[in-house]
């Protein structure tokens, strides 16, 4: 007689014991809560996009970043020195000189002086072509180099130039160095600010999915409570479903934008040889970000679906409480 009750429908004991049937979300080892329906995709979806709005932030500061350093590195290595000309002086022979002053101070790889049809070259871009240069008084530029790692004094060049070149000044980009950086940092940290925003839009999102699939589910919560689960079991539930819809939703973003990246950079790569292709080489290079930006992209898809997951954790134990 006990073995023929041990095997008698789920109902049938039910109906005797007094007790409702089993849901059908908890029977045949259907989940706790099920990803697949309609409010988990779109969870899934709202992820997905935060994520590839965070990755865009994440790969755009890594390759301001890397552009920023490029311009520095470039912009320290390079000094300048303008003369402007003099009428009771030979602008060749001063120019001569600083070159041979700039030579002199330890730490300069290269002095060259660009020539009077080379400065005036460089005056086209905001006085237009065609013009006659010849009544302008056009100083005269001498560009050093210096060497790799070098840090050398400018103060003996400085005044030796103000003693025996009159008219000749030096510029270290010191700066344009500072602008830079200063311009850099500040979009970094916009950046920074924003993938934080997106991480905490991400976890109100998953607050106000848990909730409802908490309502959605009370029935079931309250049958497990009544066989003898806990807390605890049941918030591993939810956070184990919802980890995984997290990770989905994050991989989908963080691919998406990966694409994207790789697509733009093709892109710019074809438009090399146009002027808006040059343009955007000279501001963010190839537009290609380096292993460390796809490392951060992904760093920042895992973080997500971490905070699904955790998020999803706190917001059942909150609601099993009775404070939700």
């Amino acid at each position: 007689m006990s073995d023929m009750s041990q095997v008698r429908p789920r109902k049938a004991q039910a109906a005797e014991t007094g007790r409702k049937p089993l849901p059908a979300s908890l029977q045949r080892n259907a989940p706790l809560v099920p990803v697949d329906s309609a409010g988990g995709q779109a969870l899934a979806a709202v992820i997905a996009i935060l994520t590839f709005l965070a990755a865009l932030c994440a790969g755009g500061a890594e390759l301001v970043a890397a552009s920023s350093a490029q311009w520095r590195s470039d912009i320290a290595r390079e000094v300048t020195i303008q003369i402007r000309p003099n009428p009771q002086r030979s602008i060749e022979a001063d120019v001569q000189r600083a070159v041979a002053l700039a030579r002199q101070t330890p730490g300069v790889e290269q002095a060259q002086p660009f020539s009077r049809e080379e400065s005036e070259r460089l005056l086209e871009p905001w006085l237009g072509t065609g013009l006659d240069f010849n009544d302008l008084p056009v100083p005269r530029l001498i560009v050093i180099k210096l060497q790799e790692g070098a840090r050398p004094d400018f103060a003996p060049l400085r005044e030796a130039l103000r003693s025996e070149v009159p008219g000749a000044s030096l510029d270290d980009h010191a700066l344009w160095v500072s602008r830079l950086s200063t311009m850099a940092n500040t979009i970094i940290a916009i950046s920074i600010g924003l993938v934080i925003l997106v991480l905490v839009a991400a976890g109100l999102a998953v607050i106000f999915a848990t909730r409802g699939a908490m309502a959605g589910n009370r029935e079931v919560v309250d049958v497990l409570h009544f066989v003898g689960a806990n807390d605890d079991f049941i918030a591993r539930e939810f956070q184990r479903r919802f980890f995984r819809l997290g990770l989905r939703g994050a991989a989908v973003g963080a691919g998406a934008a990966m694409a994207l990246t790789t697509l733009l950079g093709l892109v710019t790569r074809s438009w090399r040889a146009s002027p808006a292709g040059d343009q955007i080489e000279a501001l963010f290079g190839t537009f290609t970000i380096s292993w460390r930006g796809y490392a951060v992209v992904v760093l920042i898809a895992l973080l997500v679906a971490i905070i699904t997951g955790i998020v999803s954790r706190l917001t059942v134990r909150r609601f099993l409480n009775g404070n939700g």
